[in-house]
């Protein structure tokens, strides 16, 4: 692993994504190495030639400047790293950005596939709102070892439940889905006790990780070439649209509300979480993306 400390100018970038008006990214790259890592676009960015899992850039930044442009808003830890990836434990920049943060009067929402959050738990209550999501997308610790480096299911799931027990606004991420693979409702079943939101994401196939997950799949999974084919070969919608119609019936089933990503909100503590859907990735414009893209790097 490569691991090197890099300047920047700012450390707040405003952004277009929908659960925030911020990106803050403490780091370039993560460790964690995920085979579908939709932010490996980010090596164009960078100097390295080492593949996209294999380095690290520490940022250092200056004091926030303006704090008061702050109040009310939402910064969104990271757009394109983990936050919380083992090297934080030693170098501390995100605990640093939150500590910098907290008297201004913005919310945070953070997004991890990591315990290590839990150090931070009574930093992270005392803001005026905070939510955190854990990425889930199988209970199966050997599909999980062969797509990450993060830490086990069950440490994710347990983290959640302490910030859940907190009081702290808590999601269950099943992303990416993996078509034949990942069960959705096991997963769903799992978390519902201890989050206030199950957001679903389907597994969006693009860049250098196409033929890497599609390999996978072949060498693991050849019974599913054909749905694979189908779904990312002649871009069919079969698959989601009748997993769609699935879920609705089992959250409808189940006493949970069950919506689209244009109405998100999440349920009290003590109720069935909302279950939102984010399957149709298509359906971003091209120009989104781009602005997306240039307003998730943070990199000054």
């Amino acid at each position: 692993m490569i691991v090197g400390e890099i300047e920047v100018r700012d450390i707040m970038t405003k952004t277009n994504l929908p659960v925030s008006d911020f990106a803050v990214n403490p780091y370039v790259g993560c460790t964690h190495a995920c085979k579908y890592c939709y932010a490996s676009f980010m090596k164009r960015f960078t100097n390295h030639p080492e593949p996209w899992g294999e380095f690290v850039d520490v940022k250092r930044w200056p004091e926030i400047d303006r704090p008061g442009k702050y109040v009310g808003k939402e910064a969104f830890f990271c757009s394109v790293t983990d936050p919380y990836q083992p090297l934080e434990k030693k170098y501390g920049r995100t605990r640093a950005l939150l500590t910098q943060l907290l008297p201004t009067g913005i919310g945070v929402s953070i997004s991890t596939k990591s315990d290590l959050i839990l150090r931070d738990l009574d930093l992270i209550r005392q803001f005026p709102s905070a939510h955190v999501s854990w990425s889930i997308n199988t209970l199966d610790e050997d599909f999980r070892r062969e797509m990450d480096r993060a830490v086990s299911i069950e440490r994710r799931l347990e983290a959640m439940r302490r910030f859940y027990e907190a009081g702290v606004e808590t999601t269950c991420f099943i992303s990416p889905i993996f078509p034949g693979i990942t069960d959705v409702k096991a997963i769903i079943e799992r978390a519902k006790g201890q989050c206030n939101m199950v957001w679903l994401e389907n597994l969006n196939l693009r860049g250098d990780y196409r033929k890497r997950i599609l390999d996978w799949v072949h060498g693991h999974h050849p019974e599913l070439d054909g749905l694979y084919q189908e779904i990312y070969g002649k871009k069919r919608r079969d698959y989601w649209e009748a997993l769609d119609r699935e879920i609705r019936e089992y959250t409808a089933r189940e006493g949970m509300e069950y919506t689209r990503d244009d109405d998100l909100h999440r349920a009290p503590f003590g109720e069935p979480p909302v279950v939102c859907n984010y399957f149709y990735h298509e359906e971003i414009t091209k120009s989104a993306k781009r602005k997306a893209e240039k307003d998730a790097s943070g990199l000054s």
